[in-house]
């Protein structure tokens, strides 16, 4: 693939995928704030300025490799991790419940008000027509993709902290002690798992089983509902 090629390929990811993740985390902030934690909010992370929430590697680093390693097919990232203070918060368990789960969910917005808007930018013409939709279907996928992933019931991640939230306290507390591994456990698991899988002839893909079939079927979910399909 040429750099003409490249370039193209990423003006139509960064868009998607910087809002993506700063909604993300400005979400969790936001959601914090009303249920009475204002540590993010006193940090300026309330915010829809995507300067407050870079991070080095995540969001400028890691899209860029990925998206040279697949040829400019696939980019992916990730936002600074906005603080939450759990203990302000005016019924911890439940609340923390929701403040994890409004990063998701706000990305669930994103990709249908994407998908809707599609039958706005086909009224376009030409290139910009292209340019358009090309953005608008890769905000739906890696915004479903986003909400998939982190939904994964694993600390750090959103799911995990859900997960800590709704189960017993036994379990509970046997899950919250994974919070430091658990970012090594999903690294293994989508990164080393496949790669012996391919050096022994064996498909080992956690990450296709637990994120990519999940999200395709999201959405196919969300283009029918808007009329796409």
């Amino acid at each position: 693939m040429d750099m003409n090629q490249i370039a193209y390929t990423a003006s139509v990811w960064t868009l998607p995928v910087l809002l993506a993740v700063t909604l993300h985390e400005a979400a969790h902030g936001w959601a914090a704030m009303k249920l009475g934690d204002d540590t993010a909010f006193r940090l300026g992370r309330v915010t829809f300025n995507p300067l407050r929430h870079i991070d080095l590697f995540g969001t400028i680093a890691l899209p860029a490799l990925m998206l040279l390693a697949s040829g400019g097919r696939m980019m992916f990232g990730f936002a600074k991790p906005v603080p939450v203070n759990f203990a302000n918060l005016t019924r911890p368990r439940r609340d923390m419940v929701l403040v994890a789960a409004a990063g998701p969910g706000i990305n669930l917005v994103l990709a249908v008000l994407s998908a809707i808007a599609v039958h706005g930018a086909v009224h376009l013409s030409g290139e910009i027509r292209e340019w358009v939709l090309h953005n608008l279907f890769n905000s739906l996928w890696i915004n479903i993709l986003l909400a998939v992933f982190n939904m994964i019931p694993l600390p750090p991640l959103d799911g995990g902290r859900v997960a800590v939230g709704l189960l017993p306290p036994p379990l509970a507390r046997a899950l919250a002690r994974l919070e430091r591994a658990g970012i090594w456990i999903v690294l293994v698991a989508f990164f080393l798992v496949p790669w012996i899988g391919d050096n022994m002839g064996l498909d080992l893909n956690p990450f296709r089983w637990l994120v990519g079939e999940p999200a395709s079927r999201v959405q196919d979910i969300i283009l029918t509902l808007t009329g796409i399909r």
